[in-house]
């Protein structure tokens, strides 16, 4: 049986005479350098710290292992032979100790989302993602419209209003579909049902958005209802101002379903005409293609899910 009891006839200490091994470094550097003062440099230490080193390794194998010859050294045969077993020993150290070293933890992937989709329906759902997976972790970014891979961006949650890059991987997510929006105190006012039916009482003030000039006209289309109004109209600058402004009950608004499904849920709005496909969809875009087992592909399936849910 083996032992590492110094002096036992089985003892693997008795049986391993090595050379220090901090002066074996000191002559892989030098060796690989040619320099003993380029391996002070490398290894921080002086060059006479590097030259007693290497005076030391000489004298324990009693073998000549440079040639010193003006600034520079070269090995002899003996120090080519030991340079080799050397460079053997340290490459198979490095390998095992990377290998068995933690990984550390992978930088964030940065995901740019639509402002009022970031806000009304992806940051509500975060929480859920990261018990699901805790070592993924999301940059979050508001964004809209083209934008490019190479500003830092990783992956990017958009509609399909523009046109992207041919080399971009477009990912579905869940196709579009709106509706007018209210309080639901306000329905019987703004959309009467007198025949059991809905319908857009002219006076009900319109919501608009900047960012979505033509909501009211396309769902108007859409459901085949004239698009000429004389009713109070409100323009804000963003999207997510002009929902808010339905859920304080200042008017109607076209709402996405997946925007303001929290919100029906929780009865601070009603959809009195429920929703309609507006033939867009919402994607998730990356450089290239997703691996289902990487922290992209682990996104792409949850955001599907959440989509569905």
């Amino acid at each position: 049986m083996k032992t590492d009891t110094d002096g036992d006839k089985n003892s693997q200490l008795s049986r391993r005479r090595l050379p220090p091994l901090s002066a074996l470094r000191c002559f892989e550097a030098a060796a690989r350098l040619e320099s003993f003062t380029q391996a002070g440099a490398a290894l921080h230490l002086t060059h006479g710290a590097i030259s007693r080193a290497v005076r030391a390794l000489e004298e324990d194998l009693g073998s000549t292992l440079f040639e010193r010859r003006s600034q520079r050294v070269f090995l002899t045969a003996a120090g080519a032979e030991l340079l080799h077993s050397v460079t053997q020993a340290l490459d198979l150290i490095e390998h095992t100790a990377s290998r068995l070293r933690a990984p550390g933890p992978e930088a964030p992937l940065v995901l740019s989302c639509e402002p009022t989709l970031l806000m009304r329906w992806l940051i509500p759902r975060m929480p859920g993602f990261y018990a699901e997976h805790p070592h993924v972790s999301i940059q979050l970014q508001a964004g809209g419209g083209p934008f490019s891979f190479n500003s830092g961006i990783d992956l990017a949650i958009r509609r399909n209003d523009f046109a992207w890059n041919r080399e971009t991987q477009a990912h579905w997510l869940f196709d579009e579909a709106i509706g007018p929006v209210c309080r639901p105190e306000r329905q019987a006012d703004w959309t009467p049902t007198p025949d059991g039916l809905p319908q857009l009482a002219e006076p009900a003030p319109r919501l608009h958005s900047a960012t979505r000039p033509q909501a009211w006209e396309q769902w108007l289309q859409l459901k085949q209802l004239p698009t000429a109004t004389t009713a109070q109209e409100q323009v804000f600058e963003h999207f997510y101002f002009s929902l808010q402004a339905a859920v304080a009950g200042l008017g109607l608004a076209i709402a996405p379903w997946q925007l303001v499904r929290d919100d029906l849920a929780g009865g601070l709005l009603c959809a009195p005409f429920g929703f309609i496909a507006d033939g867009s969809a919402y994607y998730l875009l990356s450089p290239q293609a997703i691996d289902p087992d990487s922290a992209a592909g682990k996104l792409l399936h949850w955001l599907r899910r959440q989509a569905l849910a």
